[in-house]
Order: C-alpha cells, then sequence, then structure tokens
C-alpha cells in the first residue's frame, strides 16, 4: 500500500477517487439518477481535481473539507425535508447544537461521511508520502472538460428545461454557483440598461376572500366547538383517497389510519401548502394571509408590531364570537415567539411543552413523541368539553420533526426512520380520533386534520407543495367525501368562519372549503427553492431560483403529470416574482421603521447549565431581516425572581447563523436585587437576512425578560426609548 501511495500520480489518482468517483457512486446509490446530475457531478468534480492537483495542502484540504460538508448537507437535507439546502440552510447545518437536536446524534446516510472521511486520509496519506517528489499534473487542455461540462448543463436547461427536483439535476456547489451567477447577469444587466419594466399581476384574486360558491351546508354548521389538528411535515399523498384522486404513482401505505378516517370525511386532494416552516404554515392557516414566499422575518413575528390584523385572525374572530381559545402544543414555545404570537393572534390559553404531566414513551429531543402528545391533547380536550363555552382547540405535533424519532419495533418495521416515525404518528393520531369518537366528541365538533409543511417524498411531483386537509363533521352526509377544486392554508380561516356562519373579515383571503365553486383560482406556492403559480385558468408556471419559468397545461394545482408548454418568455419570472414580492408587503408597507418587543412580563425557569442555544433560548427573536442602510438599538431588561438564585446571562446573535459580534460581555451576572439593562445598536450596511438573537440563561430560578426591543430604522429617524411605544406585549399561559 506504501508503494502504491507514493507512486508520482498517486496525489492525483486519489483525489480525483474523492472528488469524481465517489459523487457519481454517491449519486447513484441516493437514488439521485438523473444525466444532468451525473453531469454536474463531472463539471464539479473535474474543475477541483484542475484546482487542487497542485495546491499547497494548507489551501486544498479546507476547501475539500467544505466540498466534502456541503455533500453531506445536501444528502441529508434531502433525506429529512426533500429539498436541497440553500443559502440560509449552509451554515444552519453546520451548527453542530441543532444537528445534534434535528439528527438525534445520528445521520441518515451514516456512510457518506465515512466513505469521504476514508477516501480524504487516503489522499492525505498519499500527499504525505509523496511530499518529496513532484505532484503529477493534467495538461492544460484538460481545462476544456469542465467547461464543456458546465457549457452542457446549461444549453440542456436553455433548450429544454427539465422539472425534476433540483438535487436530481445540480451538484449543490454547482447549484450555488448558477444562482449567483444569475443573479450577477441581472445586476449587471441593470447596470447596462437600466431595470426593465414588469408589468405587475393583479393580486386581486390572492388576496381577497371568495364566498360567490354555492354553500354545501343549509345553514350555520351543526358543530359547537372547532378542533385543529396539525401534524408536523406530512404531505398529502400519505393519504390513500388523495393519491388516487390525483391518479399518483406513489403507493407506500404509510399512514392506513388516517386514510381510513378520510374515507369517512371530506378530503381536499388538491391542496396546497404555500411555504416551508412550521410558524409560517401556522399564520397561512390561522390568519388567511400568505407568509413570505422567500426567505424573510416570517409574517407572524411581523404580525407582533401590529393591534389591528391580527384582530381578523381566526382565534380572535371565534373567541370575539364567545368561544374560548386554546392552543396546544408538543414542543417548547419561545422557539420562533410562538409564546408571543399565539396570543396575539387570539388564542387565550397557549401551552407547550410544559404544560403535559404525562411521561415520553420515547426521547425525542423536540417535546413529547405522538403517542404521549395524543393522550395529553385528549386529556386537554376533556377538560374543554367540562366548560359551558363553545371552545377552539389547535393542536400542532412534532414528533415527525427530523431525526424522526419511533420506537425500536416500529424501526424494525421500516426501512427508514422517517417512515417508521410517520407509522408511529398514524397510529397515535388513529387512536386519539378513535377515542374522540367513542366519547361523543365528534357529534359537536368539527374536527379538521391538516399538516404545516411538507417534508416531502422523493420523485412525487410537487410533494413540498402537496398538503392535506380532511374535514369531520357532525352533518357529515351532507359533505362530499372528495372536495374538488384547488385550495390551500390561506383558505382555512376562511372556510372556518363561513362555516359557523360568522361574518368574514375585509383583511381575510381565500375560498370556503365549504362552497362549490363554477371557476378555477389562482394559487401561489414557494417551496424547495421553486416558486409556483397557477393562474386559475389552467396554465400552472414553474420559476427556478434563477428566474427561468416552464408552463404547463394543468387544470388544478397538485397534479401527477401536467402538459408541458414550453418555457415562458422572458419577463414571466420577474413578473411572478414581483407578485410574490407584493404579497410579502401584506403586513408592512414600509420595511424602514421596524419595532419588534419580544419581552413580556411571564417568569421563566433556567437550567443548571446551558445545553444548547436552540433549546435554551429565553426569546423568539429568530429570522429577522433588515434593510440595507438602517441601523438597528436592541434594549434588554433581565431581572432574577429567586433571590436564593443569581442567574448568569448570555447574548448571542447570528446571521444566516454565522455568529455576529456584537461587542457584548460574554457573561452578564443577573440577581433579584441588581437586574439587567442595557442597550446597544449596531448597522445594516448591507441587507441583513436571518437574523437571530440567542439570548441564554443559567442558574437555576427564574427570571423575568421584562424588555427585548428590537427596533430598525434608517439612522436619524429611530425613536427614543422614551418615545418608544412598545409593540403589544403577547402573554402565554
Amino acid at each position: 500500500m506504501r508503494n502504491l501511495l507514493d507512486h508520482p500520480r498517486a496525489r492525483l489518482i486519489t483525489l480525483a477517487s474523492l472528488v469524481l468517483v465517489i459523487p457519481l457512486c454517491a449519486r447513484a446509490l441516493l437514488g439521485w439518477a438523473d444525466p444532468l446530475g451525473f453531469i454536474s457531478d463531472l463539471a464539479v468534480g473535474s474543475l477541483l481535481l484542475l484546482l487542487l492537483q497542485r495546491c499547497p495542502l494548507w489551501l486544498a484540504l479546507p476547501v475539500l473539507l467544505a466540498w466534502g460538508g456541503l455533500m453531506v448537507a445536501s444528502a441529508e437535507l434531502v433525506s429529512a425535508v426533500g429539498r436541497l439546502p440553500n443559502q440560509a440552510d449552509l451554515s444552519y447545518l453546520f451548527d453542530p447544537q441543532f444537528m445534534e437536536n434535528s439528527t438525534g446524534g445520528s445521520l441518515a446516510q451514516p456512510w457518506l461521511p465515512w466513505l469521504l472521511g476514508g477516501a480524504l486520509v487516503t489522499w492525505l496519506a498519499s500527499h504525505w508520502l509523496g511530499r518529496n517528489q513532484r505532484p503529477a499534473s493534467l495538461p492544460r487542455k484538460a481545462w476544456a472538460v469542465p467547461a464543456v461540462l458546465l457549457a452542457a448543463h446549461w444549453g440542456s436547461q436553455q433548450l429544454a428545461p427539465s422539472d425534476a427536483d433540483q438535487w436530481r439535476q445540480y451538484n449543490l456547489p454547482h447549484q450555488l454557483l448558477s444562482a449567483a451567477t444569475g443573479t450577477l447577469q441581472h445586476r449587471v444587466k441593470v447596470l447596462v440598461t437600466g431595470e426593465p419594466p414588469v408589468t405587475p399581476l393583479p393580486t386581486t384574486g390572492l388576496t381577497q376572500a371568495d364566498l360567490d360558491g354555492r354553500r354545501l351546508l343549509d345553514g350555520p354548521g351543526a358543530a359547537r366547538n372547532l378542533l385543529v389538528i396539525t401534524v408536523e411535515g406530512i404531505p398529502g399523498a400519505y393519504i390513500r383517497s388523495n393519491r388516487e384522486a390525483i391518479g399518483s404513482h406513489f403507493g407506500d401505505e404509510l399512514m392506513p389510519n388516517l386514510s381510513r378516517w378520510a374515507e369517512r370525511g371530506m378530503n381536499t386532494p388538491d391542496y396546497v401548502l404555500h411555504t416551508h416552516q412550521t410558524i409560517r404554515g401556522l399564520y397561512a392557516m390561522l390568519c388567511g394571509d400568505y407568509d413570505k414566499l422567500a426567505n424573510g422575518t416570517p409574517k407572524g413575528v411581523e404580525l407582533l408590531t401590529q393591534d389591528l390584523r391580527n384582530q381578523s385572525c381566526l382565534p380572535a374572530q371565534l373567541r370575539q364570537a364567545g368561544f374560548t381559545t386554546h392552543y396546544l402544543q408538543g414542543a417548547g414555545l419561545r422557539f420562533m415567539a410562538k409564546d408571543r404570537i399565539m396570543p396575539h393572534i387570539g388564542f387565550e390559553s397557549v401551552h407547550g411543552l410544559e404544560w403535559f404531566g404525562n411521561a415520553n414513551y420515547l426521547e425525542f429531543p423536540w417535546g413529547k413523541d405522538d403517542r404521549a402528545f395524543f393522550e395529553g391533547a385528549l386529556d386537554y380536550v376533556g377538560q374543554l368539553r367540562k366548560q359551558p363555552q363553545p371552545w377552539m382547540l389547535t393542536l400542532l405535533t412534532v414528533g415527525t420533526h427530523q431525526p424522526y424519532s419511533a420506537p425500536e419495533a416500529y424501526l424494525q418495521r421500516y426501512p427508514t426512520a422517517k417512515q417508521a416515525a410517520v407509522a408511529y404518528l398514524d397510529d397515535a393520531l388513529g387512536s386519539f380520533l378513535d377515542n374522540l369518537e367513542r366519547q361523543g366528541v365528534l357529534r359537536d365538533t368539527l374536527v379538521v386534520v391538516t399538516s404545516d409543511e411538507s417534508h416531502g417524498i422523493d420523485g412525487v411531483r410537487l410533494a413540498s407543495a402537496w398538503g392535506f386537509n380532511l374535514t369531520l363533521a357532525p352533518e357529515q352526509a351532507q359533505l362530499p367525501r372528495l372536495k374538488r377544486g384547488t385550495y390551500g392554508h390561506v383558505d382555512l380561516s376562511t372556510s372556518l368562519l363561513d362555516y359557523f356562519a360568522l361574518p368574514i373579515p375585509a383583511a381575510l383571503a381565500g375560498r370556503s372549503l365549504y362552497r362549490d365553486y363554477d371557476s378555477g383560482r389562482e394559487m401561489i406556492s414557494y417551496t424547495n427553492g421553486v416558486l409556483r403559480y397557477h393562474d386559475g385558468h389552467g396554465t400552472f408556471s414553474e420559476c427556478d431560483f434563477q428566474q427561468r419559468c416552464r408552463r404547463y397545461a394543468s387544470e388544478g394545482f397538485i397534479a401527477e403529470q401536467a402538459r408541458f408548454l414550453g418555457r415562458a418568455e422572458d419577463g414571466a419570472g420577474p413578473q411572478i416574482s414581483l407578485l410574490a414580492a407584493t404579497l410579502d408587503q401584506s403586513l408592512l408597507q414600509t420595511p424602514l421603521n421596524l419595532r419588534y418587543q419580544f419581552g413580556g412580563p411571564s417568569p421563566i425557569a433556567l437550567q443548571a447549565r446551558i445545553r444548547d442555544d436552540w433549546a435554551d433560548n429565553l426569546i423568539g427573536a429568530q429570522y429577522l431581516e433588515m434593510p440595507e442602510g438602517t441601523r438597528t438599538r436592541v434594549r434588554l431588561k433581565v431581572r432574577a425572581l429567586d433571590p436564593r438564585h443569581d442567574a448568569y446571562i448570555q447574548l448571542k446573535a447570528k446571521e444566516l447563523e454565522q455568529d455576529v459580534q456584537l461587542g457584548l460581555p460574554e457573561e452578564m451576572r443577573v440577581s433579584a436585587d441588581q437586574p439587567l439593562e442595557m442597550e446597544f445598536d449596531f448597522d445594516n450596511p448591507t441587507v441583513r437576512k436571518a437574523f437571530s438573537f440567542h439570548l441564554l440563561g443559567y442558574g437555576g430560578g427564574e427570571v423575568e425578560v421584562s424588555d427585548f426591543s428590537v427596533i430598525t430604522a434608517v439612522p436619524g429617524e429611530e425613536e427614543t426609548p422614551e418615545e418608544l411605544v412598545d409593540a403589544p406585549i403577547a402573554h402565554s399561559s
């Protein structure tokens, strides 16, 4: 072996094995075989080979480590949620604390880092053993190979764009390079020719409520109460009647219990999820509006700055109508500010992991496993049934979030942990619905089962945007088993208010699921980095990260296949992107004066030590966007509530999950007699996206974060602390 590794060409051969052979084999083993994907791997691999063949070790090694990390990150994210990482995800995926929670300490594709690591060690050995030899090199004409391959890939995409998933068509570095190149080309074009005019598309069909359809029920619904069950990440393809309705080739029967219940209720096969991320899905469901169709501050967080639009959300409307409103989830509330957002949109009782007294059946880093969660939820429903008022309860599970924990018996029955976790959820949900029926809850309660987002299915068209909506109503005989037409989360609030014959606020959008419509309707979605728009007249457009759009003939949005009509004209991408940007600004007419208040009077218990930045975050100030040319001021007040315990506070900031230095002390001591009060600011010379604050503490006892203000404004227009009127403080029970 030593003789082989100190051969003059050993360094070149081992490097070629690492950057060329392994990616091609990994693509085949992962089931991502696509001609464009193999071309992309060959192009990137040959380019790396040429760049690193004679580089010194100190330069080549970090490049190879980063490249290998991108390969592992791609495999893990595709396995978990069916999409490639985007720019905002990259460092997020390399955060060891987040990855430990998300993977449960194990990877979905553990063989890949071992394979890459072994090849890297072999290359290092050849580098070391041949350190005194002149390394072999490739001829200059070899540079034509990556150029020809990249040109062939580009030409194929221009002449006959593929609708295959991005990870099938692209190596991740190639995809990121293509996106950066497209952005640069656009900027150069704007500098040379000026910004081309874009004719805006009307937003009326997407932003206004439509109640012109024929009612399915003769009058108000017979149900007295409302139960909304939101399951984490489940795509619509898991329900048998959905698959049959659109002729899906997906045949895995992962949720037979939910499919059984779908046969008894009203199911909507063409049901669209508009974005990824739980908080965005909940906002669309409960507030009748599209969340950001790109990366940016979630609208639920922006809603905290307003005292009017939040009153149009479903919980607030039902509360005004005499319902008691409740929210229960199986994880902690503070991440993504759900402890603030849920009360602000009208839930009078908001509970998370702290509410449950029953033990888990298995260890799960994000909170309650699904069986334990639904057993607790059944008790919660039992308590609500004792009160005289009608009630609304929204449930959110977390068990089918990666790392997809499941009992050993399920892991033995299914090939992947993801499928085992889905089956475990199905049994728990089926048992919960069976118990609701047995206890008589279904006789006076409208039950809606849906998902917050879709974790996708490899090889299933539009799976990342395919959701489901199952209605179980007391007057089920009057409702169809399959609801025809295109619907989505944006319709849910309007639908439920229509069912109870309550007024529909002007701020809500959408159609009612409890009406039949004779015409098509517009629908928009942004998942897996692809912006999709249906015009309501049979034309479906799909625009990629370079604003290249393909058009298809499709009656609805979700379909097994659609007839390709050809590439859209060059202006279609900017036009649809402008439409999405207009919808993104539905809450904030100007982004140049943003005020958020994440503090509140609720006591927060501290751990004896900080375990990680995610689980122990004391506030929900995550994924904020700060416009270019602004200044952000932060004001913080923390007080220890227990005189016997001092608290030790840390404040970290991250942009795209990379640490941002704020010049603060590493640790600050807080006591009941000496609270922490501080204020600081920083400039935003360029736009900041996915900016998160991590307020951490340890020491035992409880603290009160009475003020955590984040004010972003143009310099000179900031309000002084005395002038600042705090945004509404939302309380959690």
